[in-house]
């Protein structure tokens, strides 16, 4: 009997343990989850230029290459390859003997015929006096009238003949037509040039000022020639320096549009004082349609994209975000216009979207 009531005992204090260890523990509440941190800007109202952004290559406002237009030996270079030379100076020397040996002659010839022609017109004068008196009959002062006639035309023919030596004496001398930038030379000092042969003696550009080649889509093209009309601004950035542009004018649009490609083919005029712009080299161009005086910008940045479309992230005022669909009517230059959607002063994310979901709480920070 004593056995049974020391079981039952243990029993009970077992059960007793038993019955303490399954009482149920105390649920804390789950911690929300961390801000997200991110960077903001705000929407703002201002005057935005409309820019257009293409790729342009420099063009040489002229070109011009020097060829000698009568053939002797090349005596003279008075200039250095890629040298700046100014319009009238001196540039090569062709050997002058030649030619100046056949002025020679020229006016040799001029003065004979001119001594034979005075002679001729006194004989007709003397022949016609004769004639008048009865004294010759009209036949002999016919003969001498015609000698005179074309000894004198003979005269005329030896001026035309020294005009054309002195003329290509002249072209022993090669100036400059124009100021600009010397290439690389053709034929070297004592070399036999020909007239209008190949290789040229040496091309110029002129580069001050220059053009930018650029086009633009078909679609711009009454935006594009409103702005011929008003020579609206172009700003050209080279590859090297992105941070300053060279400023200019837009002063050609073509005649018509590059079916090919849908484009079409426009001009900058730039003064280039400082040679920043090159013939051939790639620049950036910006060009100037027209203003909105009223458009509501953000951040580039700040747009995501979606299969709906273009959306923002918006952070009301308890630090939460909201998903905001948004129509973007242009970019340009990092900023965003934005047609609907969103109204001046929203604050919207412009770093940190990956993390966000609607009702996200966030954390605003300068730096990430």
């Amino acid at each position: 009997m004593r056995r049974r009531l020391l079981v039952a005992g243990g029993l009970a204090i077992v059960a007793g343990l038993a019955a303490g260890c399954s009482q149920p523990k105390k649920v804390e509440s789950a911690a929300p989850p961390p801000a997200v941190p991110v960077r903001v800007a705000q929407a703002v109202q201002k005057s935005l230029p409309n820019v257009v952004e293409a790729i342009g290559t420099g063009e040489a406002y002229s070109n011009v290459q020097i060829k000698p237009q009568v053939s002797g030996v090349l005596t003279g270079i008075f200039f250095k390859e890629g040298d700046f030379v100014h319009k009238g100076q001196l540039l090569f020397t062709i050997d002058p003997q030649p030619f100046q040996a056949a002025l020679d002659q020229a006016l040799g010839n001029l003065a004979k015929d001119k001594a034979q022609a005075q002679n001729a017109v006194v004989t007709a004068a003397r022949y016609k006096k004769l004639f008048e008196e009865g004294i010759e009959p009209r036949q002999q002062y016919d003969v001498y009238q015609s000698q005179a006639d074309s000894a004198s035309a003979m005269v005329q023919a030896d001026q035309a003949a020294v005009e054309s030596a002195r003329l290509q004496l002249s072209y022993c001398k090669i100036y400059s037509p124009m100021d600009g930038k010397t290439g690389a030379l053709g034929v070297f000092a004592g070399n036999l040039v020909k007239a209008n042969d190949v290789p040229v003696l040496v091309t110029i550009n002129q580069i001050n000022p220059i053009y930018v080649d650029f086009s633009v889509p078909e679609n711009l093209l009454s935006q594009v020639r409103v702005a011929l009309s008003a020579r609206s601004p172009v700003r050209a950035f080279t590859q090297t320096d992105t941070a300053h542009a060279e400023a200019g004018r837009l002063s050609f649009v073509d005649n018509s549009v590059d079916a090919t490609t849908g484009t079409i083919k426009l001009k900058g005029s730039f003064p280039n004082l400082d040679h920043r712009l090159w013939p051939g080299e790639f620049v950036t161009v910006n060009l100037q349609l027209g203003e909105d005086p009223n458009a509501i910008v953000v951040p580039s940045l700040a747009l995501q994209t979606s299969q709906e479309g273009s959306y923002v992230w918006v952070v009301s005022k308890d630090n939460t975000v909201q998903m905001k669909t948004v129509t973007v009517k242009r970019q340009q230059q990092g900023e965003a216009v934005i047609a609907s959607g969103l109204t001046p002063g929203d604050t919207v994310v412009t770093e940190g979207q990956l993390r966000l979901i609607p009702g996200a709480r966030v954390d605003i920070r300068s730096t990430l």
